[in-house]
């Protein structure tokens, strides 16, 4: 479960300097992550795989979106008021 919640923290850096446009090349973002390059590459194809429009931007050095997207994950209280019964 551990390694779950620890790739999903990834991709939540990742994509936050997606969205600043700060990410740099690959070398320097897999070393900014403490990860490999082949590493990188595989959360991003993880990435691309939940439909997440990443693309390499050579004039700006850095991955992008290619159109505007959010990224969320984890619990939150929605408007519904129902209970589940306990298992």
């Amino acid at each position: 479960m551990n390694i779950i919640i620890k790739q999903l923290q990834l991709i939540e850096r990742i994509d936050q300097l997606i969205r600043m446009q700060a990410t740099g090349t690959p070398i320097e973002l897999a070393s900014r992550m403490r990860i490999s390059k082949t590493k990188l590459y595989a959360v991003l194809n993880t990435m691309k795989a939940l439909n997440a429009p990443v693309v390499y931007d050579v004039a700006l050095q850095s991955y992008v979106y290619e159109e505007a997207v959010g990224f969320q994950f984890g619990f939150y209280q929605s408007k519904t008021t129902s209970r589940a019964a306990s298992i």
